[in-house]
């Protein structure tokens, strides 16, 4: 009878401690690599900064769980885009990464009206599509 009250034991401590999730090495991606639909007014669009640091743009970003600032350069190369070589500017995206999650980001060509000039109004920065994506951050 000890033994089975032992064993029950074990097994109860050994359940708790496989049900238990160690975040410390979740994380969520965020990227650019697709080629959004032109059809959808979506062009592809470069990183820059991400939280206010410059970085060298990738086709992924792995990233903990929480809340990021993105800096785009939008890449639209529509026929009818008139505006100034100015008018190009970068522009920031906040996602809030959650783990196990992939974001692919885009430039969307806004063809409400007709933008001319130094109007950079024309694009704003999206997420374009959300799908489920391990990830668990390496340890070394």
């Amino acid at each position: 009878m000890r033994a089975l009250v032992l064993g029950l034991a074990a097994v109860a401590v050994l359940g708790g401690c496989a049900s238990q999730v160690d975040t410390s090495r979740q994380c969520g991606w965020v990227s650019g690599y697709q080629d959004p639909p032109e059809n959808e007014r979506l062009y592809r669009a470069i990183v820059t900064h991400l939280n206010g640091t410059p970085v060298i743009s990738r086709p992924n970003y792995q990233l903990a769980p929480g809340s990021y600032e993105f800096t785009l350069v939008e890449l639209i190369d529509a026929v009818d885009l008139r505006v100034a070589p100015e008018a190009h500017q970068k522009k920031t995206l906040k996602v809030d990464v959650v783990a196990n999650t992939r974001y692919h980001f885009a430039a969307r060509f806004k063809d409400d009206k007709r933008y001319f000039g130094k109007d950079a109004d024309f694009w704003e920065p999206v997420i374009w599509q959300t799908e489920a994506a391990e990830c668990e951050i390496e340890t070394p």
